[in-house]
């Protein structure tokens, strides 16, 4: 057969394992799994996943305030504190201030900062204008990151925000993403891609700037979302005090595992850490208890 045919009992030697990584959000590691097939009475059994499904590249995506930037750092310094490293690039803000979010975000968890920091690099494309605008370049930074770290190499790479890799060039998105989604494909490692909603975009969707470029080419997209309470009416529905926030995430879908499709109510607590709770139908019926 040619170069580009394969079959599928030779493809599958190739794949990774399929298990956990462990997303750093209370309540959202349960919302993944997979299925087997109990051998002696054919019953179809479904097993917790326990995490990100490794290998994968999931998009993050929502308007601003919605808590995307704490799940990607929920993310790192959890792999981290597991002995991952994590490669961190960051596009919107300069690494000195990544870093602060990042041990803020580790003390919000119960991790000693102090073990993990040296396990996390940060690439700082906010302040280099060459990686920003050309793809490949930063391909290749990351690539060559990933061999710093010993002996564990790192596994898991974030990017927030990917949207600011094409801002105003919307075009290119698509372009853009497969070059970075290829690259993750190709290191093996867990990745998320955090991306920027506009204004226009609905909030329940999985389109963000770029349209659906990213998440036509990812392995899956968590919608996060937010309502002011405004009315009397919405204060008794979702038992939050005018002027509150409802927050609420929704996994799009995951090519790689089976998933929760039902929209679940989510919190920033007080030290900034996101918390995935009950559906959205559970909450309104019985609180989050």
């Amino acid at each position: 057969m040619g170069t580009n045919v394969i079959l599928a009992s030779e493809a599958i030697k190739r794949a990774p394992k399929l298990f956990g990584v462990k997303t750093g959000v209370p309540g959202l590691d349960e919302l993944f799994w997979i299925t087997e097939i109990n051998e002696s009475t054919g019953e179809i059994i479904k097993k917790p996943l326990g995490g990100y499904p490794f290998g994968s590249v999931m998009n993050i995506t929502g308007l601003p305030d919605t808590g995307k930037s704490l799940m990607a750092e929920q993310f790192a310094v959890t792999q981290a504190a597991e002995g991952w490293p994590v490669i961190f690039v960051t596009v919107e803000s300069p690494a000195e201030y990544i870093a602060r979010g990042l041990e803020l975000r580790a003390k919000g968890l119960g991790i000693d900062w102090l073990e993990i920091e040296d396990r996390i690099a940060i690439i700082d494309v906010a302040s280099n204008d060459t990686l920003r605008e050309n793809v490949k370049e930063l391909s290749r930074t990351i690539s060559d990151a990933m061999k710093i770290f010993k002996p564990k190499p790192a596994k898991n790479v974030v990017i927030d925000s990917i949207t600011g890799l094409f801002e105003h060039m919307e075009v290119m998105a698509r372009k853009i993403v497969r070059v970075l989604f290829n690259t993750m494909k190709n290191l093996r490692v867990t990745a998320l891609f955090i991306s920027q909603k506009r204004s226009s975009h609905e909030e329940e969707s999985a389109e963000a700037a770029g349209g659906l470029a990213v998440s036509h080419i990812v392995d899956g997209t968590i919608v996060l979302s937010k309502k002011l309470i405004t009315h009397k009416w919405e204060t008794e529905t979702f038992r939050l005090p005018l002027g509150n926030v409802l927050r609420t995430l929704r996994i799009d879908g995951c090519r790689l595992s089976g998933h929760d499709s039902n929209t679940h109510v989510m919190r920033i607590t007080e030290t900034g850490i996101v918390e995935v709770g009950p559906t959205l139908a559970e909450y309104i019926s019985k609180g989050w208890k």
